[in-house]
């Protein structure tokens, strides 16, 4: 897990507290954000973390995208970050809140100074799987600013509520890798995905259709065969936009 507290806490562990615990403190909004987002206490058989809580009532429409769904994108992208193996997505979860329905997200404590364009090359394979995770996940906004770097060293990808569109949407800073071979470990993970997405009788995806509409989840697996048989990260679009404004 991040540097987050305490630091003895297992990955599941984590997952189990925003899932079952008690959301008993608000500590404010969050500056910056385009939708109503909170930092919270979420207390569980006497451990305490901080998270992200984003009601579904406080999402800003979309012209592009349902409303009410952005925090089920959130989910989304964290399950699907865990069934690749890649744990780019902090535990995540939808449940009843304060404020209502919404997702809630472990915190990961970084310093604000460090993203995407102050790392160096030492984290770049990591960089690397966020660009393949985000075209897989249709991701409309990565910015600088949602790759954070912990304590430990690794890197998290936050802020996926406009993923899974069924249309080409992806913006993001990261076109380092464009047109350049995907690693064999990346396409084998992907494969497994599309093996598991494929089968309606799994776990993920019995829970996938209860976040996105089966359009979505087609051109999902359209994203992921297109990877597969090209092997090659996309470049930028003619259609564009392809860089996400402001850029951090």
């Amino acid at each position: 897990m991040s540097d987050n507290q305490p630091q003895e806490l297992s990955f599941g562990r984590v997952l189990e507290i925003l899932q079952k615990g008690d959301i008993d403190a608000e500590h404010g909004m969050m500056r910056w954000s385009s939708n109503y987002t909170f930092m919270v206490s979420v207390t569980h058989e006497n451990t305490n973390i901080m998270a992200i809580y984003k009601p579904q009532r406080g999402e800003r429409p979309l012209w592009d995208f349902p409303d009410g769904m952005l925090c089920k994108r959130e989910v989304a992208a964290f399950i699907t970050s865990e069934e690749l193996g890649w744990q780019i997505v902090p535990p995540t979860t939808l449940r009843e809140g304060p404020r209502g329905l919404g997702s809630v997200q472990f915190f990961i404590n970084h310093d604000p100074e460090v993203n995407y364009f102050t790392f160096d090359s030492s984290l770049l394979s990591q960089v690397r799987r966020i660009a393949a995770f985000d075209y897989i996940v249709n991701n409309a906004d990565r910015k600088g600013g949602h790759c954070l770097l912990d304590s430990s060293g690794h890197v998290w990808g936050i802020d996926h509520g406009i993923t899974f569109h069924s249309s080409p949407k992806l913006r993001t800073v990261i076109w380092d890798f464009a047109g350049q071979d995907v690693p064999d470990a990346l396409l084998n993970d992907m494969q497994r995905l599309l093996d598991t997405a494929r089968n309606p009788d799994c776990g993920f995806s019995k829970e996938l259709v209860t976040l996105i509409n089966d359009r979505e989840i087609a051109a999902f697996q359209h994203r992921l065969e297109h990877l597969l048989r090209t092997k090659r990260f996309p470049k930028p679009g003619a259609s564009g936009p392809n860089y996400p404004w402001p850029p951090v």
